[in-house]
């Protein structure tokens, strides 16, 4: 397997961690986000022959050019880790920022994994990452509705394709990190709180990681997530958002 890792959404959180991780474990790294600055300074701490590239994953055509830039280097493994929530009633949130993040959490996961996935195919070996939630798992989550949307489409979307690959006997793996509440600056962009005790970015990353190189598809760094998400396919759909909205709204303040 080439020993070349694309980590996009590498300037914090979940992202940089498994960039740290995949260092550690020999990989060249190509650190991708819009924060030139955060990647220099997580270029600089991982060592020589870190790349950085500039882009904003929200806009389509950066996607493309991402993939043009760096097709030929033989990535081995990409992380699609870039994605942001947002808290409110679905009436009063910003439409603007809405369509930004299911481009940034649904459009780019979608282009970079088609593109890069033909290449792997290909040559039969590379893995896939890509960061959904546990939010991803469950049936809609009022007050971070468009959030559960677009992470329910990545979990889907790839359990799809990792069937697809399993019935072709290919040797790519593609798997889906659905974790819980995880201390990283999700909140402070989501405008939200947590409501449950949350994990910290490098222990969600060591379990990530693992789990993707052992050959899991859904990987869920909690045993009582993992619960929850079983219980969730038992519950009647109705129930089951009203439960996930009492939790859901008191994660903030609601006009």
């Amino acid at each position: 397997m080439a020993k070349t890792a694309l980590i996009t959404g590498a300037s914090s959180g979940i992202g940089r961690e498994i960039a740290r991780n995949l260092y550690a474990k020999g990989f060249r790294c190509i650190l991708c986000a819009r924060r030139e600055d955060r990647l220099k300074e997580l270029a600089a701490e991982l060592g020589e022959n870190t790349r950085v590239v500039v882009c904003d994953l929200s806009k389509r055509e950066e996607c493309f050019a991402l993939y043009e830039q760096i097709r030929d280097e033989k990535i081995g493994v990409l992380i699609n880790g870039a994605g942001f929530g947002l808290f409110g009633r679905f009436c009063d949130t910003d439409l603007d920022t809405e369509l930004r993040m299911i481009d940034t959490n649904i459009t780019a996961v979608h282009i970079l994994t088609k593109l890069f996935l033909k290449d792997f195919i290909a040559r039969n070996s590379g893995y896939i990452m890509n960061i959904a939630s546990s939010a991803g798992l469950m049936s809609g989550g009022p007050y971070m509705s468009t959030y559960y949307a677009t992470k329910a489409y990545a979990a889907d979307f790839t359990s799809a394709i990792a069937r697809e690959l399993e019935e072709q006997g290919s040797k790519v793996h593609v798997c889906a990190l659905c974790p819980g509440p995880v201390d990283t600056e999700f909140n402070d962009v989501a405008n939200c709180t947590f409501g449950v005790k949350a994990i910290s970015a490098k222990e969600c990353s060591d379990i990530a990681v693992k789990g993707m190189f052992s050959g899991k598809t859904v990987i869920v760094p909690s045993a009582a997530l993992k619960l929850a998400a079983v219980g969730a396919k038992l519950m009647p759909r109705k129930m089951l958002v009203a439960v996930t909205g009492r939790v859901q709204s008191k994660k903030g303040e609601l006009e």
